[in-house]
């Protein structure tokens, strides 16, 4: 396809796309003279992640790159895959520093059987929020969280269930991405409604 069809039907501008080619986000195409290229599926599965990758996660034009070519190392892998397109492994083995519920956290995921990279990014995020809450004075622990984690194991299943049958692993990347990412607001508007209808059980009559 030219370049306006790649266009039209990933939604990406032409100038854009032009812009993507010269960053190295997409593979030049097949060129069919000295100013013209063929371009085919596999660069519009690219372009969609791109986009995905940029617009869904908000990541920039070099890191979006640096998720690329780990991919491409890691296309027979799906586990590593949906790692680093969901940001739940680190691109570089730079670790961050550790909030201080970051034991307490290691220890709760242990207690689950969870298989989690010890730098994964969430375990930092639940530390953290575990700091913040108890600096408020919310008492919260492990059995707090304990329910909490079992409804997560639960989404997870539904979540990994959508990605059965797919077998590019661009598009694999690019589903997974978007039906995390965007199905995130959905989820919480469903919990305050839940909440909001547990609260009319609780307290009217």
């Amino acid at each position: 396809m030219r370049i306006s069809e790649l266009s039209r039907r990933s939604g990406v501008s032409v100038t854009t796309i032009k812009y993507y080619l010269r960053e190295g986000l997409l593979p030049p195409g097949r060129q069919t003279s000295a100013t013209q290229a063929e371009y085919d599926d596999e660069h519009l599965r690219r372009l969609r992640l791109v986009r995905a990758l940029t617009g869904v996660r908000g990541l920039s034009v070099s890191t979006t790159r640096e998720v690329l070519d780990a991919l491409a190392e890691h296309t027979g892998d799906t586990h590593r895959l949906l790692g680093l397109t969901l940001g739940s492994v680190r691109l570089s083995e730079e670790s961050a520093g550790k909030a201080p519920e970051a034991g307490e956290v290691d220890a709760f995921v242990k207690e689950l059987g969870w298989d989690v990279h010890e730098s994964a990014p969430a375990r930092a995020t639940l530390a953290e929020t575990l700091t913040t809450l108890r600096s408020l004075g919310v008492p919260v622990d492990r059995h707090t969280l304990l329910p909490y984690a079992r409804l997560a194991e639960r989404t997870a299943v539904l979540d990994l269930d959508q990605l059965d049958g797919l077998t590019d692993p661009l598009e694999t990347a690019e589903r997974a991405l978007l039906l995390t990412v965007l199905l995130e607001p959905a989820l919480m508007a469903l919990r305050r409604m839940a909440q909001e209808n547990e609260s009319a059980r609780r307290h009217t009559s």
